[in-house]
């Protein structure tokens, strides 16, 4: 059985046809889904879905990408951190690649939620992009390895990967590591160790092959342990079960 480790099911190409998601999720052997939060505002559909269905989860924060929205603070994320579905802080991070111009809001942003996870001690959900350096250094200044946490949709290069590793935090992989150009992304799947591997779709977004360029969904990916169990030459089963236990053990889910 599959988990996908970040997901957006109330992006509306997603929740608007929700049963069949699930359906799908079913089919396809995912027993289990972290939807994310990316605003404040829409945080409360997010909770909605993790208080519907007893096999998906939620988390609390504000992506970097997003600028005109409610700015959070330690306390509130703390308290909306405090309902038992709630199990990560994030997606938080730096992205300079849109945000070339506001790198300072970014930073002081991305301190709020790693406060806040110390404080409430759950795990971080970062999202880093052309942002590595900066993204490590405030991680150590402020203390994330306490909490943990996972890179998602990791993209970035064996020497990131390594650097977080030592972090304590877990290297979670997209659909892009099914693509045919992501050679270099294979070599780190290659190498970072099972016992700290995540999977995940971040869908609507970035569908793995062989679906790539469609809308991905949480049944999809299964295709990412497929490949990684090809890269790894092991069994999908063993892919499966390893970054299913991650998720559970990071996250402090129950079997």
């Amino acid at each position: 059985m599959f988990v996908d480790s970040h997901c957006h099911l109330d992006f509306p190409e997603l929740v608007e046809r929700k049963d069949d998601v699930l359906a799908r999720m079913a089919e396809n052997g995912v027993e289990a889904a972290l939807c994310v939060s990316v605003t404040l505002e829409a945080f409360p559909n997010v909770l909605a879905l993790a208080h519907a269905h007893p096999h998906l989860y939620a988390s609390v924060g504000v992506h970097p990408d997003n600028a005109e929205c409610e700015e959070p603070d330690v306390a509130r994320l703390v308290s909306l951190a405090a309902d038992p579905r709630v199990v990560a802080i994030g997606e938080t991070g730096l992205d300079y690649y849109w945000h070339k111009d506001r790198p300072e809001w970014q930073r002081e942003r991305f301190r709020t939620h790693i406060r806040a996870a110390r404080e409430c001690d759950k795990p971080l959900i970062i999202h880093t992009r052309e942002a590595a350096a900066d993204t490590l250094r405030l991680m150590r200044e402020e203390g994330a390895s306490q909490p943990g946490g996972v890179m998602h949709c990791f993209t970035e290069s064996l020497e990131v990967a390594e650097a977080a590793l030592e972090l304590g935090f877990y290297i979670s992989f997209s659909g892009i590591v099914t693509f045919k150009n992501a050679k270099a992304l294979k070599e780190v799947a290659r190498a970072v160790p099972m016992e700290r591997m995540l999977i995940e779709t971040d869908s609507p977004y970035l569908a793995p092959v062989p679906h790539r360029g469609k809308t991905n969904e949480p049944g999809f990916v299964k295709h990412v342990a497929e490949h990684i169990a090809e890269l790894r030459d092991m069994a999908v089963e063993d892919v499966a079960r390893q970054t299913s236990d991650n998720f559970r053990k990071l996250f402090k889910i129950e079997s």
